[in-house]
């Protein structure tokens, strides 16, 4: 008989805890997810910051918190945290007790391995008791994501062309001060003519103040990226033919970047679109100019910039044909008549186009890239 009592008690508290568990586990439990770091390059590492909170007197025996992540985000694996992974269907899994008013903080390794933009805000929640035989899930919506920008090329890794055109373009950023143009004042150096001493700010400043000039030849440089592979293509690339395309990305994010730090106006274009702009008809466009914050928005739109092909090159090129004064380079991996017919129109107009055609790897050498 007694025997029976202990069964049927032991019954009614795993009923209770499990009727507490179902109804209260998730009240009170708050749950936060951030990146260290909003933006970074590929290749860099960042930590993803997971908070967890229970302001309840109620302890949860077990709260695992699912989310979908992309694969590109990879995690890291130590011997301490066994029980977060990455599973073959992309789900990210973390597992936590909470007593009660506690709070929790665990920190993962992610690697960037891809430029792009990522968002890792959707997440289920699901406690249980300690038999887990009565569960409950809340879907939660939390403001996490992370734009990778492109990685900036070495000079070994920049080709040819592409290296020579910028040598060019600098030499001539610095080819012959303009007697006309005075953008400022600078200390004396010696060497520097008597006729360009300012001596009312010599006057102010106690020391001798030169001034200085602004440049004749004042290049404004353009990297137009074709996200198309041939003019006859219609629907989007292959994952392993985008590959070429994203080394166009860093090819042109490798030239702004290096025409801004010696002082050239900087800009970038593609016929591809942003998220979110599919079908839309709007490309992508970011006029040349300088400024700090200018290499960081070329940056951000490469970072969120699909490799769709939302209009034909051609009909591209052919909104460029009103710029004027502009140096050009486009990237692409095809030539075509039509593309060199809007090329002529645009030369008419009075700027410098050229062409820089990318090399196309074969199939197993971007397959052994990609499992490296």
């Amino acid at each position: 008989m007694n025997i029976v009592w202990i069964m049927l008690c032991a019954g009614a508290m795993i009923l209770l805890q499990g009727a507490l568990i179902s109804f209260f586990g998730l009240y009170g439990v708050s749950y936060d997810r951030r990146f260290s770091k909003e933006r970074v390059f590929e290749g860099e590492e960042v930590q993803m910051v997971e908070v967890i909170s229970n302001r309840k007197l109620l302890p949860v025996p077990w709260i695992r918190a699912e989310s979908r992540i992309s694969p590109n985000l990879r995690f890291g694996r130590d011997q301490q945290s066994q029980e977060r992974e990455i599973s073959a269907d992309q789900y990210h899994k973390s597992v936590f007790f909470l007593g009660p008013f506690s709070r929790i903080t665990r920190r993962h390794k992610v690697t960037c391995l891809k430029r792009g933009h990522y968002e890792a805000g959707s997440v289920a929640l699901t406690c249980g008791d300690l038999f887990a035989m009565f569960l409950k899930t809340d879907q939660k919506g939390v403001p996490c994501s992370i734009d990778v920008f492109p990685r900036l090329l070495s000079e070994d890794e920049l080709s040819t062309p592409s290296t020579r055109w910028q040598g060019e373009l600098a030499v001539r950023r610095w080819i012959m001060p303009d007697p006309f143009l005075v953008s400022g004042i600078r200390d004396y150096r010696p060497g520097d003519p008597l006729r360009d001493v300012h001596w009312g700010a010599t006057a102010r400043m106690g020391s001798l103040q030169v001034k200085t000039r602004d440049y004749t030849a004042d290049p404004r440089m353009l990297v137009i990226l074709n996200v198309q592979a041939s003019e006859e293509q219609w629907g989007d690339l292959m994952d392993y033919e985008q590959e070429v395309i994203e080394q166009g990305i860093r090819i042109a994010a490798t030239l702004c970047q290096r025409a801004l730090s010696v002082g050239v106006d900087a800009g970038f274009g593609s016929n591809g679109c942003l998220i979110g702009d599919k079908g839309t008809g709007r490309t992508v466009m970011i006029d040349a100019a300088r400024g700090a914050d200018q290499m960081e928005q070329i940056l951000l739109t490469m970072a969120r910039m699909e490799i769709h092909r939302e209009v034909t090159f051609q009909t591209y090129l052919e909104g460029l044909t009103s710029l004027q004064n502009a140096d050009i380079l486009i990237l692409s991996l095809y030539d075509s008549e039509a593309i060199r017919q809007k090329i002529d129109m645009i030369r008419a107009m009075g700027n410098s186009v050229t062409f820089m055609r990318l090399e196309r790897r074969r199939r197993h050498e971007a397959d052994r890239a990609e499992s490296a």
